[in-house]
């Protein structure tokens, strides 16, 4: 009876263990700037070797904008008759001024920045689950120097009138610019 004992007692400690060390264990999804936690944020940094001088560049108001808007296809858009390609350029031109230390210096080289906005599209097919239709879509914002490319970050929204826009793109230019 004692050997019973003695192995529930052991199944019952490997158990514990496992739920302790599965409980315990550092997240993976753990996020490089605070803002990127209030929702679903990837980032990529693919080139450290330019991120610097492209940062440098930014502030000096040595940038060109592209921006592209996807609207949704199979259900009907709440953007596309609201917010055009050259409101959302707007949007985004704004908020980067607040960053801009000077005015634009000709005789220096740009970055390329490509902001690209994203209407989930909730009737789409293709959808792989639930979760994937919980947001009204996604910002991208990448940057680009001498071809190559730097830093990419896409960043959910959630409210379909685009009220969490602003701080979608505020936190996307806040984790380019705290690269170090």
């Amino acid at each position: 009876m004692k050997f019973l004992y003695s192995i529930l007692f052991l199944i019952f400690l490997f158990f514990s263990y496992a739920i302790y060390e599965q409980l315990n264990k550092p997240s993976q999804k753990v996020k490089r700037v605070p803002c990127q936690n209030q929702t679903t944020t990837f980032e990529k940094i693919e080139n450290k070797e330019y991120i610097k001088k492209a940062q440098e560049l930014f502030y000096l108001n040595n940038y060109k904008l592209k921006s592209s808007i996807e609207y949704s296809k199979y259900m009907k858009s709440n953007l596309k008759d609201s917010f055009t390609i050259k409101m959302f350029e707007q949007k985004v031109n704004n908020i980067f001024l607040k960053y801009i230390k000077q005015s634009k210096n000709s005789n220096l080289e740009n970055i390329l920045i490509k902001a690209h906005l994203y209407e989930n599209d909730k009737e789409d097919k293709g959808k792989k689950n639930k979760k994937a239709k919980l947001y009204a879509g996604y910002f991208i914002l990448e940057f680009i120097y001498k071809n190559k490319s730097l830093y990419k970050i896409q960043i959910d929204y959630i409210n379909t009138n685009l009220s969490d826009l602003e701080k979608r793109i505020t936190c996307a230019i806040n984790s380019f610019l705290l690269i170090k």
